[in-house]
């Protein structure tokens, strides 16, 4: 057993003396902050917390006594929207939109998703190990502390299982909590482009099987958008995953606004990820409902497209989440404190609200609420220290600046 004080912490950041629901609406602006104050590690888990004023605990009884005055204490992130098992980059493509290409384009003319499946299609499972594990190392270092990853870049039975098999000895050799993702409706392959219901029937019927068989995955995916699979088509595979235990986290409305919010809320996903293109409709229809909306504004940064409209979600009185969709293809970045600065800064959020969408409801948005999100007794102590500095908001507002100075991951630091 290791035990750990932090002492003299200027602020601890996200702390709950008991379990705090999801956080939306006009709630999203309140950060609960202890200022002056200490915390306990015991082994992998937050043991106490309080008050400088209430520690009574003589130091010499900690393994460890590390002093942060002037320095912030923050939960880790918990980001609930990645694909960061790839093989290769896609700089040329990056290339390509300077000079003028759209997404779209690019994707028609065999980029995209399918440039990136065929890619991982030749990569071996070590491959695919080792630069993941380098990612994962990198966002530690930047505060994230659990992941999603999906599935998508291999679009074959072979391709696509090889994929979640990586993902679950991931689950083994990185400290990280990660969840896995099946999105084996990322896009049709080229093969298939006059038959796409071949295709489904190929994620349903031979896929699905073993990924059930082998406990692949905890969540479905499906692009459901113009050019990739229709609302029609996404219910079905939605409700083929539910059959199988897989609860839906979908790609709706990066482009288009066709009707899958209304077949996610129906279905009764778990969350609805981009939201770029929103209508009305769309919002009304999240009303009233368990799916969580996620937004990706580094993606909107990289793509030049509209940014998710969180201000309407907020004042509709809904939860909002943030991830990064870290991916080769629209989003080469795993850097949640980017994310969090660019939600303030190009979607109108305040820092509380920034900061609660991507620690307790990013949490939420991936099922790991029990555990992580937030400074509770009991919770895995995954929580990050900063550098000096004056206020949580210079966080976002310092966006080019590295001012996380400490991660420690299940009580470890890393």
């Amino acid at each position: 057993m290791m035990k750990i004080l932090i002492q003299n912490i200027k602020g601890l950041i996200q702390y709950s003396d008991s379990k705090r629901g999801i956080i939306k609406g006009n709630d999203m602006g309140n950060l609960p902050v202890l200022e002056d104050s200490f915390l306990i590690i015991n082994d992998d888990k937050i043991d106490s917390f309080g008050s400088m004023t209430e520690l009574t605990e003589d130091t010499e009884t900690f393994d460890q006594v590390v002093d942060v005055a002037g320095k912030f204490v923050f939960p880790c992130w918990c980001d609930s929207h990645t694909h960061i098992v790839y093989a290769g980059s896609r700089e040329l493509e990056f290339v390509d939109r300077i000079n003028g290409l759209s997404y779209e384009e690019i994707a028609n003319n065999g980029g995209g998703i399918l440039n990136s499946a065929k890619k991982l299609q030749n990569t071996s499972e070590d491959e695919l190990i080792e630069s993941a594990l380098s990612r994962l190392n990198e966002v530690a270092r930047t505060g994230t502390g659990a992941i999603e990853i999906k599935s998508g870049y291999g679009l074959t039975v072979d391709a696509e299982l090889k994929m979640l098999r990586v993902i679950k000895k991931l689950k083994d050799q990185s400290p990280l909590t990660i969840k896995a993702t099946f999105l084996g409706a990322h896009a049709v392959p080229q093969e298939y482009k006059e038959d796409r219901a071949g295709y489904i029937n190929l994620i349903i019927n031979e896929m699905l099987p073993i990924v059930k068989d082998e406990q692949l995955a905890d969540y479905i995916d499906v692009f459901c958008e113009t050019g990739y699979f229709t609302p029609e088509e996404t219910e079905k595979i939605i409700q083929v995953g539910a059959d199988t235990g897989l609860k839906a986290k979908i790609h709706v409305n990066q482009f288009t606004s066709i009707g899958g919010i209304e077949t996610c809320v129906k279905n009764s996903a778990l969350s609805v990820d981009h939201l770029e293109v929103m209508e009305d409709s769309d919002i009304d229809c999240l009303r009233g409902s368990n799916t969580i909306p996620v937004l990706l504004p580094s993606c909107s940064f990289f793509l030049k497209i509209p940014y998710g409209p969180a201000r309407k979600l907020i004042e509709a009185d809904l939860p909002v989440t943030l991830a990064t969709d870290f991916n080769p293809g629209s989003t080469p970045s795993g850097n949640i404190p980017f994310v969090v600065s660019l939600a303030c800064i190009k979607m109108n959020m305040t820092p509380e609200e920034a900061i609660n969408a991507a620690t307790l409801n990013g949490a939420y948005a991936m099922e790991v609420d029990d555990e992580l999100g937030s400074i509770e007794v009991g919770k895995k102590a995954n929580l990050f220290i900063t550098k000096e500095i004056p206020s949580y908001s210079y966080l976002p507002y310092a966006f080019g600046s590295s001012l996380i100075e400490t991660v420690f991951i299940n009580g470890k630091k890393v």
